[in-house]
């Protein structure tokens, strides 16, 4: 019934959206009469709707593998009301994100840019985006994610405290929350507890409906996300005003941002700092929660593997006094095993299947018309499934990484000036989780061990239902 209602929820969005969308698809679908270049092979589906529902009603790397199949690394469809070109090689991705990136603009649906924020950082390109990326990334640089390492472990271990024992846990909800307060780190520094509570309370709220239908209505999940979003401008402004009263001087995003001028002693205003808060904590949370619950599951499912990532992993520990000392940023870089691991979980997984861009001129490419104004997705997934590039894909398989991979066939962060500015915290998290894991727990997981499910992004079924026991010391 679920499935139901959100496929007829999808045919009324295209259907609105789709009109115009659809009008110059068609019109544009008549150029090669007018002697231009064609359009890639595909199909555009039904009018208005384009394939919206069969994108939705099969798991969506089935509806782009399939098609890729039919038509070849590049094609055209019409989704969720816009006509798109889908791109599955290296050569695409580098010529949308890096040598024409300027082709090609960053689109989101309106819906979820009213609940991060229209001044965040990656709804823009230009001066702009240039800008607001420098301060963000300075604030979550290696040098300054490498002063954060025992802050980010303490934040850990308070995880794993709760887990001991027989009762089940939902892994990627306990991601969620450990990755969230690195957010909460990383952002703000120390901060009080009030305001902690009051905005994870608030930033749960618009969590939630963030991927809901968009009904404006008293009483959706929408309505409420919308309702707590107005409240974290609020909590966050709060803050703000107490930082510049006392005037901070530390080396986070909020204080990046504090100190921010675009070079005429323009600042940032209070509304744009909090968009960009709120985003940066929103491309933090969930991505980075879906690697580490996909590492535990694949650990679980290969216990060759987690035995020669114990070992290494238990070698630290020894250095570090059986673990009386703390973790360093040194001893993170000195997991060649574990390093492997990780990168072939992001490859396996791809969080992010693909991205979104919008042509902003009439574009060529090898041969083909992309439109202004069609949507431009490379699909990272395919290319890092592609027999092409990685042998036998679909097998979990660590060594491949002993060989660095082709440019532009592991993408797991993006590429290009959008890629993504907090990648080395994300490892560092998922790093310090696989030391303490290995070395002080055993799991098994609970029910089925298949199946993936999308919130939006991929993660193991039903959030990985787990047991955890503490090993005896």
């Amino acid at each position: 019934m679920v499935l139901v209602v959100c496929l007829v929820a999808l045919v009324v969005i295209a259907s609105f959206l789709g009109l115009v969308s659809f009008r110059n698809g068609r019109r544009s679908c008549n150029s090669k009469d007018k002697g231009k270049l064609p359009l890639p092979p595909g199909s555009m589906g039904w009018p208005y709707i384009g394939e919206t529902l069969q994108l939705y009603s099969q798991e969506p790397n089935l509806f782009f593998t399939s098609k890729q199949t039919r038509y070849g690394e590049i094609f055209k469809t019409h989704i969720l009301g816009y006509p798109s070109v889908m791109l599955a090689s290296p050569e695409a991705a580098r010529f949308v994100l890096v040598t024409q990136a300027h082709l090609f603009k960053p689109t989101y649906p309106k819906s979820k840019e009213r609940l991060i924020g229209p001044s965040a950082l990656f709804f823009h390109q230009g001066g702009y985006h240039s800008r607001l990326r420098k301060h963000v990334q300075s604030s979550l640089s290696p040098e300054v994610i490498q002063s954060k390492v025992n802050e980010v472990e303490a934040i850990l271990l308070s995880t794993l405290d709760s887990w001991d024992g027989s009762r089940v846990i939902n892994t990627f909800q306990e991601m969620k929350k450990f990755s969230f307060e690195v957010g909460i780190l990383a952002v703000f520094g120390n901060l009080e507890n009030h305001y902690r509570e009051e905005l994870k309370k608030n930033y749960c709220l618009v969590d939630r409906g963030y991927n809901c239908f968009p009904w404006n209505i008293p009483g959706s999940r929408y309505r409420k996300a919308l309702l707590a979003r107005r409240d974290l401008d609020r909590i966050i402004g709060e803050i703000i005003s107490e930082r510049k009263e006392k005037r901070f001087n530390e080396k986070n995003l909020l204080g990046c941002l504090l100190d921010s001028s675009d070079g005429k002693g323009e600042i940032l205003t209070d509304a744009q700092i909090a968009d960009n808060i709120i985003g940066v904590l929103f491309a933090a949370q969930d991505t980075t929660a879906s690697v580490m619950t996909w590492v535990i599951k694949y650990l679980h499912d290969n216990p060759k593997l987690l035995e020669a990532v114990k070992a290494e992993q238990e070698a630290i520990l020894r250095s570090n006094c059986e673990g009386f000392q703390p973790l360093s940023w040194s001893q993170t870089r000195a997991m060649p095993i574990t390093h492997r691991v990780v990168k072939e979980t992001l490859r396996m997984a791809t969080i992010i299947s693909f991205t979104y861009r919008e042509a902003v001129a009439d574009v060529e490419y090898k041969g083909y018309l992309i439109p202004k104004g069609w949507k431009v997705l490379p699909l990272f997934r395919n290319i890092h499934h592609s027999p092409d590039y990685f042998a036998d894909p679909d097998n979990f398989d660590p060594t491949r990484f002993e060989v660095s991979p082709k440019p532009y066939t592991f993408m797991p962060f993006g590429n290009g000036v959008h890629c993504c500015p907090g990648n080395e915290l994300a490892k560092l998290e998922i790093l310090t989780l696989i030391h303490h894991l290995v070395t002080k727990f055993r799991w098994e997981v609970v029910g089925s061990q298949n199946g993936t499910q999308y919130s939006p992004f991929p993660v193991p079924q039903d959030g990985l239902p787990a047991r955890f026991w503490k090993l005896s010391p």
